[in-house]
């Protein structure tokens, strides 16, 4: 019992690899909006908040 129990999960995490290799849509949209300086997400068109300076 033990042994089909361990067979099975390794069975699912296989299964959950071959999904995390897919490619859905719309990935390349979010890639590009990333900031590629600091990786952050971009909303709207304005500059990323870190090429912008504070003024203080």
């Amino acid at each position: 019992m033990l042994i089909k129990a361990v067979l099975f999960f390794l069975l699912f995490m296989g299964v959950m690899s071959m999904f995390g290799k897919w490619k859905f849509p719309g990935q390349k949209r979010l890639e590009k909006a990333r900031c590629p300086r600091c990786e952050r997400l971009r909303i709207g068109k304005g500059p990323c908040p870190c090429k912008t300076v504070k003024k203080g």
